[in-house]
């Protein structure tokens, strides 16, 4: 009897132990690691995405923008969505004489979902009066990655690095 007893005990705990492992959740693999090739793609249309814009090609520039996308430029009001950013664009690349820009910081994380790049650029824009302006500054770029796994713009923001004009100098 003792060893009957002793028997279903065993099998009785064998059977707890796999109905634990069985409902127990299956722990997901950790995701691959793709923050390289994702940078260099990242990379990429950021740099085809400058070529647009030294182009004066607004609907290959406005392409890189997500639809619900911001573009913060300086002394401006922030432009949410694809149509503000395309007036935007349109207007400013009427006056446009040169625009291009590097990144100089690119990041994706971990997830591989999101990036960010902090660019310089280089800009000559002729003024109100028609006479070539030229400037420099930064930029940061939010970048998101969409599901057929190319990049769009989300949020876009650059100012220059020179005094505002008619600003004292000190």
């Amino acid at each position: 009897m003792r060893r009957n007893r002793w028997v279903a005990f065993l099998v009785f705990s064998f059977g707890l132990a796999m109905l634990a492992l069985a409902c127990r959740e299956k722990e997901a693999a950790p995701a691959p690691n793709t923050r390289a090739e994702d940078e260099r793609a990242l990379r990429d249309s950021d740099a085809q995405w400058s070529k647009a814009a030294g182009a004066k090609n607004v609907e290959q520039f406005v392409s890189f923008f997500a639809d619900d996308s911001s573009e913060l430029p300086p002394n401006a009001p922030m432009l949410t969505g694809k149509e503000a950013i395309r007036k935007w664009a349109s207007e400013f690349m009427a006056q446009q004489v040169a625009l291009s820009w590097q990144p100089t910081k690119v990041e994706v994380s971990r997830a591989g979902d999101i990036g960010y790049e902090i660019i310089t650029y280089q800009l000559t824009i002729n003024n109100p009066k028609g006479k070539p302006v030229t400037d420099h500054g930064k930029g940061l770029t939010v970048w998101e990655k969409q599901p057929g796994g190319s990049w769009k713009v989300v949020a876009d923001a650059f100012n220059s690095d020179l005094p505002e004009a008619g600003a004292a100098a000190h």
